[in-house]
């Protein structure tokens, strides 16, 4: 996986609008997005962050 599409803690945090704190409670609590783990490092594809913020997208429907 290239690089540029991993994001450390601060950019994705940064990217979906959210406290690098709120990702890690998230971490803690195993709920999404999806992440990497390498040694000490955690990163998150921008793939997974898109896919993330998808699942949370409402579309709004009007009533007649």
């Amino acid at each position: 996986m290239p690089e540029e599409n991993l994001l450390n803690e601060k950019e994705a945090a940064s990217y979906l609008g959210f406290s690098v704190k709120t990702l890690q409670d998230w971490r803690s609590e195993h709920r999404p997005p999806a992440y990497y783990k390498i040694r000490k490092s955690v990163r998150y594809a921008r793939k997974d962050l898109d896919a993330f913020l998808e699942t949370h997208k409402v579309s709004p429907t009007r009533d007649s």
